[in-house]
């Protein structure tokens, strides 16, 4: 390697022709800030302080490469990047620059390919191929194979050795920068903004939003306090966000960038100025985070936008070329509201965060009323939206909840209510819980208060009552790992969408339809929210209604249905009334005794008959586990983990498949539920193909994912897993306080996931750790290389900084022989005694105590879906039950046994069939496609991690 780093050498470089000379030296002058220091007839020297030559180009046409060749060359070596280090093709000259961050930004927006090494989150070297062929490196350090050089991004300091750029760091917002930048619509000052109320996982979209928008080349800025930042401005109120500034936001609650009510925002004086400080601090894009209001102001600011604009023109506030440069504005939004009240999108940031405090709450509270046979009477927030009481009524299987967007006459009402609770009170349950959404109204838009809930039980029931008014304590506290999850992947969308746009695109919603993140007109989900308020306004309630979502009126609809089990009659005929069972397949998951208590309460509320099958097949095989579920048996058991009717991993071949026939056909049922995980799904195959031996299998049968490694073919969500991240997360939180109260400490944690990596990428995500090792890919001993090294970085860059804690994440089947322990050896020994490292495993603490709500409505949600498929589904099946020839390949009778899963934005049910046959890998008990590539990859982008990728 020809090294010019101490200022002693001189890179030779030779041209074929005149033009490409000429070439080369405007790449060298105006791109690096080299100066032409002599010229000869054929040769020009180039200097970086005018004394000394340092670049020395010839003409010569024999030694030189054509443009063909050149262009030949730089097409073999770029094909090569992140596969091959550039250094090994070839000698390559190093020179030094003052400041390597700034020239980076100058070479990507020259369309320059870079390999920087060893990452681009702490860049030590980078390099090109220069106009002439050549690989020409640039760093800021004299030995840069050794010195690890501190993240800056400010003006540089000219050294009298450092050649200098001609482009000061603030190129996105000067007079005249436009050649360097090239399509500058690739290239834009990203702002984040939270306003209006506060959501847990704010914090964790500032950090996804800031990391995303400097990873792909842009400056990131924070508005601190909301809309008020933007009209006061300034460096105090506009801050530049650098990667570290977000370090350790993931678990913090509430939104450190702050956020307030700004009266003067609404008024156009208010936005005018807003316009202009943002011009001043060089913003083209904003995304902000917040509720409806908030949105409508980003979205009125971006339709006056031209016009503040020509106003600041013409008042002489901004200059022509500042105009022409912003004279258009980018917004994205996002949803940040605990209330969960966006239409079009399935959940809003901070909504789940919200409703697992509520659920705790009233968990805790269940003791307490039980203990003393009391009524409680919970107030929780949602003043236009009563998504907040919905899911709690379903997640904690509460007796009577109030919402804005089904009243009753202030008479049906209390009636309603006196007769659902005196009924559950008559069948044995001693303790009663109604939930009060703070917006709850009667027909007549009368408000109801808690107090007068209280009274109706108090007076008419004589139940010894409380309230508990849950307040703010709704919104306090870290996000849930759903939220932390839901917050990052908007937040980088967010980031790609304001790149994308161009002026007649509309201004984005990021949000979520069942599993997959999307993008939604913002002007027409304001409108649609506003709207339910409207029509709730004007006593329109079925109109209101038709504005939520599918989902909260599927929702609504299974409470109604679960919650008249005990106190109304059957809503079927008798003969449409059948006999269902349900068991529990594989290891517990958080969830299984949801999808018990919905499957049986709806049942009864239809009038079939549930009945559970006690541990699995083995216990009906052996020992007649059958037995029909009574109401009062099951009361509570949407808040209890683990599986109360048991559960184990054996398959009906393991068992005794025609015992197993010989009691379904003694209990003549109808069609069976089965909630488990990899176990479950293969038990599912065994009795569809046991079909045409025994006509007591041919009944309808659908399976519900239930496993923590969510391995199951058919879905991207199985029951069970939101628990288990949770748990993970919350182990992970506390290791993580440990290692940076500690100072350079790292942890190895230890997951479980068979040969499914979704636990590991999702924690770590979650988590934000330095690394995962996934069974997918292995632990290839580069790439622990590579780790490594981005540890010590790391730990040199945040020398005596607080959060520094670092967290690598291992799935348990990553590798056999590099354990833990193994894996905190080596990196120990690589370190050098830079850090420490230490080892952690959380073992079956994964599979968590309570279930989350997420996982409590889904199981409800999934139980009676299952249960209206097998109402579908059971006459077709009656048809054929006793023929003697069984059709195998007929697909409407496959399409009877089925798992039924979310896939991207959809809930459906996939034969097991196709499943079994055509997307399974059963060696390694794995779906062929796995769907969470896209997050490791995002998650490795927020933390700066390099992947290593094998040639060939």
């Amino acid at each position: 390697m020809t090294s010019i780093v101490n200022g002693t050498s001189t890179i030779y470089l030779v041209a074929a022709s005149q033009h490409l000379l000429d070439n080369a030296v405007s790449f060298y002058t105006n791109t690096l800030g080299l100066t032409e220091h002599s010229k000869s007839e054929d040769t020009t020297f180039l200097s970086n302080d005018g004394n000394k030559a340092i670049v020395e180009i010839k003409l010569d046409p024999k030694e030189g490469l054509s443009e063909s060749e050149i262009q030949s060359r730089r097409s073999d070596i770029e094909s090569k990047l992140n596969v091959v280090d550039w250094r090994s093709l070839d000698d390559t000259s190093v020179i030094k620059v003052a400041n390597l961050v700034d020239l980076i930004e100058v070479l990507t927006s020259s369309k320059f390919v870079l390999q920087i090494t060893p990452n681009e989150l702490y860049p030590n070297e980078v390099y090109i191929v220069d106009p002439l062929g050549y690989i020409i490196g640039f760093t800021a350090c004299n030995e840069p194979l050794t010195v690890v050089p501190p993240v800056q991004k400010t003006n540089p300091v000219v050294e009298s050795t450092a050649m200098q750029t001609n482009v000061p760091s603030n190129a996105t917002s000067i007079k005249g920068d436009q050649d360097l930048l090239g399509d500058f619509k690739r290239r834009r000052n990203i702002a984040i903004m939270t306003s209006g109320g506060d959501a847990p996982g704010m914090n964790a979209c500032v950090r996804a939003v800031v990391r995303a928008a400097i990873y792909r080349g842009c400056k990131a800025f924070a508005i601190m306090e909301g809309y008020e930042g933007l009209v006061r401005g300034g460096p105090r109120y506009i801050k530049e966000m650098k990667w570290q500034d977000v370090r350790g936001y993931l678990s913090e609650g509430g939104t450190n960038i702050g956020t307030a009510r700004c009266m003067e925002f609404k008024e156009r004086w208010g936005r005018l100025t807003a316009c202009k400080h943002m011009i001043e601090a060089g913003i083209d894009g904003l995304i902000v985070c917040g509720g409806d209001g908030s949105l409508t102001g980003a979205d009125l600011f971006r339709s006056e936008w031209p016009s503040l604009i020509a106003e600041l023109k013409e008042n002489g506030d901004i200059t022509e070329d500042e105009y022409e440069r912003h004279k258009h504005l980018y917004i994205c939004g996002l949803v940040g509201s605990i209330d969960n009240d966006m239409a079009t999108t399935d959940s809003t940031i901070g909504g789940y965060s919200a409703l697992e405090r509520i659920c705790r709450a009233i968990d805790y509270i269940d003791a307490t009323a039980n203990s003393h046979s009391r009524a409680f009477v919970v107030e929780v927030m949602g003043r236009h939206c009563g998504w907040l009481a919905l899911m709690a009524g379903i997640a904690t299987s509460a007796d009577y909840i109030l919402i804005p967007e089904k009243p009753a006459s202030s008479r049906d009402w209390t009636d309603q209510m006196t007769q659902i609770v005196s009924q559950h009170r008559k069948a044995g349950k001693r303790k009663t819980i109604v939930i009060v959404a703070e917006g709850a109204i009667t027909s007549d838009l009368k408000p109801i208060s808690s107090k007068e809930v209280k009274d109706v039980l108090v007076e008419r029931l004589g139940l010894d009552t409380r309230i508990t008014t849950l307040g703010h304590v709704q919104r306090g506290g870290g996000a849930v790992a759903y939220d932390r999850l839901l917050a990052t992947l908007q937040g980088v969308e967010a980031v790609k969408a304001v790149l994308e746009l161009d002026p007649q695109t509309p201004s984005p919603l990021i949000a979520i339809d069942e599993n997959k993140i999307v993008r939604k007109p913002l002007v027409e989900a304001v409108k649609i929210t506003k709207s339910v308020a409207a029509a709730i306004e004007d006593k329109d309630f079925e109109k209101a209604m038709s504005f939520r979502d599918s989902e909260f009126k599927e929702h609504l609809y299974n409470f109604i249905a679960m919650n008249t089990a005990n106190h109304m009659g059957p809503s079927l005929p008798v003969e449409k009334r059948k006999k269902i069972a349900i068991m529990n397949i594989g290891a517990p998951a958080g969830g299984m005794n949801s999808a018990v208590y919905a499957m049986a309460t709806y049942c009864m509320s239809k009038g079939h008959t549930p009945y559970a099958i006690h541990n699995g097949f083995a216990g009906l095989s052996r020992h007649e586990s059958v037995k029909s579920i009574e109401w009062l048996d099951i009361e509570g058991w949407n808040s209890i983990g683990g599986s109360l009717i048991g559960t184990n991993r054996q398959t009906p071949s393991e068992t005794d498949i025609g015992m197993i026939a010989h009691y379904f056909e003694k209990y003549q049922f109808d069609g069976l539920i089965i909630v488990g995980g990899f176990e479950a799904f293969v038990s599912l195959n065994q009795l569809e193909e046991a079909r045409p031996m025994y006509p007591a299998l041919r009944i309808p049968m659908v399976l519900i994912p239930a496993t923590i490694s969510n391995n199951v073919p058919g879905t991207e969500y199985s029951l069970g897993s939101d628990t288990c991240l949770n748990s993970i997360m919350d182990y992970c939180d506390i290791i993580k306080q440990s290692a940076s109260a500690t100072r350079g400490r790292a942890f190895v944690i230890e997951v479980q996931g068979g040969n499914s990596g979704y636990i590991a990428t999702f924690a770590s995500l979650v988590s934000g750790a330095q690394a995962s090792y996934v069974p997918e890919e292995g632990i290839q001993l580069e790439q622990l290389e590579m780790d490594i090294n981005s540890l010590r970085e790391s730990f040199a860059v945040e020398k005596n900084m607080t959060k520094a804690g670092k967290l690598i994440i291992k799935s348990s089947n990553a590798s056999k022989t590099l354990t833990p322990q193994v894996l905190a050896d080596i990196i120990r020994a690589e370190c050098h005694g830079e850090f420490d490292t230490k080892t952690a495993i959380p073992g079956h603490v994964q599979q968590g105590g309570i279930p989350s709500p997420i996982d409590r409505t889904r199981a409800d949600r999934f139980a009676i879906k299952a249960v209206q498929f097998i109402e579908d589904h059971v006459e077709c099946m009656q048809k054929i039950r006793y023929e003697l020839d069984f059709p195998l390949d007929d697909a409407e009778l496959q399409a009877t046994a089925a798992v039924l899963g979310v896939k991207g934005s959809h809930l459906k049910f996939t034969s097991i069939r196709r499943l079994y046959d055509f997307e399974t890998e059963l060696g390694r008990r794995m779906p062929k496609k796995v769907f969470w590539t896209r997050t490791r990859e995002i998650a490795d982008d927020l933390v700066g991690r390099t992947r290593y990728h094998k040639a060939g």
